[in-house]
């Protein structure tokens, strides 16, 4: 009697099954001219544009000259989302930051992350305040 296998559909689970990366393009839009744009061109120029599409292949970077604007990355996400960040007058280094940090992002809103009370379990070191603790000083 063969062994045969049971036949079912996959389903996906990010990051259990196959992870699968938000960020589906990367626009990178530069001037030659203006000096805003020189921290742009000289990441073009240097090994930190090929170094990030070896990272990220998945990811399709298109290059485009944008005459007289100032430099623009712009990710586009697999959520029909898309986020822009300018990049004037960033050196070559803080440009490969602000790459690794779209590439990485979900392509989701900015949300306000707000602070909750903080319970613990384990008694105060001063213990629990009261009005009656304390002695109250004669002026």
């Amino acid at each position: 009697m063969p062994v045969q296998g049971i036949r079912t559909v996959a389903t996906n689970q990010n990051g259990l099954g196959a992870f699968i990366v938000q960020c589906k393009r990367l626009d990178l839009h530069y001037c030659d001219w203006y000096g805003s744009s020189r921290g742009m061109n000289s990441f073009l120029t240097s090994e930190l544009l090929p170094r990030l599409s070896r990272m990220h292949p998945q990811v399709s970077i298109h290059i485009s000259p944008r005459p007289n604007k100032h430099p623009v990355l712009r990710a586009h996400y697999i959520n029909g989302r898309e986020k822009a960040v300018c990049v004037r007058n960033l050196e070559k280094e803080q440009i490969m930051q602000k790459c690794e940090l779209l590439v990485q992002s979900q392509g989701g809103k900015n949300r306000k992350i707000r602070g909750r009370n903080v319970l613990s379990e384990n008694e105060s070191v001063r213990g629990i305040w009261s009005p009656f603790h304390g002695g109250i000083k004669d002026v």
